[in-house]
């Protein structure tokens, strides 16, 4: 299986229209990749909080159409990243968009665990509330969201439900780029799975960005890793390889659940 994550540079120079043009045009340059994935907000940049509700738009908006087409032209199983996506009541989310070969929308995730402690996100947007996984030709993916890989009661739940392949967009600051590679690293030994975790380049708000997308195995192997600017990572894998370690190391059967609480003394 082959995948191509798309590191986007996220200029704050460049209109949204034209990075949504320019990003669609990348994307058809795929054809022959079984799957694309692209990074957190990359219409407006993941901490550019102020322009979330200008930039915001209707799930099925011009992003939606954008890459609902360029899906169909290049043949590809599309995670188009996430959009801020307001609804009919006015909530805004950070909802991301998975599209088939045909063009059609498969998902979508509203993120579930948003950045910002007090600020940002965590009180500009509403929190998802479903975990997502789908169903490809030779493998499941289980969808998740930048913060997200800071908890993995949420993708050990994926596991649960059938993931095989853990999908992470992100906008990770560069700051934190350490716990990025770790983070994406323990995931995939955890769960057994393969991480693909898609990053921005550029800036965003005055918050540099890590870059660095990365590609592990179910051992924990890095396969692939990007550098700090804007690139395409491609990378080939072999899904049925999470079923091999699971059946060569089987510690997930050796999960213990339903504990009983700690005892006070």
């Amino acid at each position: 299986m082959r995948a191509s994550l798309l590191q986007i540079d996220v200029n704050e120079g460049e209109s949204v229209e034209s990075r949504r043009r320019r990003v669609a045009s990348l994307v058809r340059e795929q054809a022959g990749a079984d799957l694309v994935v692209l990074p957190e907000l990359w219409t407006t940049g993941a901490f550019a909080y102020e322009r979330f509700a200008a930039d915001a738009e209707p799930l099925q908006g011009p992003t939606y159409e954008a890459m609902a087409k360029a899906a169909s032209d290049a043949g590809v199983w599309l995670h188009a990243g996430s959009i801020p996506e307001q609804d009919t009541a006015g909530t805004l989310y950070n909802t991301s968009l998975l599209f088939s070969p045909s063009g059609d929308l498969a998902a979508a995730y509203r993120k579930i665990h948003r950045f910002g402690f007090d600020k940002g996100e965590a009180v500009l947007m509403g929190a998802g509330r479903e975990l997502v996984t789908v169903r490809l030709p030779d493998t499941t993916l289980g969808v998740a969201t930048c913060y997200d890989l800071r908890f993995p009661e949420l993708f050990r739940s994926l596991v649960d439900s059938g993931a095989e392949t853990l999908v992470v967009p992100a906008g990770w600051p560069e700051r934190r780029r350490a716990h990025w590679t770790l983070l994406a690293q323990a995931r995939a030994v955890e769960n057994q799975a393969f991480v693909l975790a898609c990053g921005t380049a550029g800036t965003h708000a005055g918050v540099p960005q890590a870059g660095h997308s990365i590609v592990v195995d179910p051992w924990g192997e890095v396969l692939a890793e990007a550098g700090p600017g804007e690139e395409v990572l491609t990378v080939d894998f072999d899904p049925a390889k999470v079923a091999t370690t699971r059946e060569q190391f089987p510690a997930l059967k050796d999960r213990v659940l339903g504990l009983e609480p700690p005892h006070t003394f």
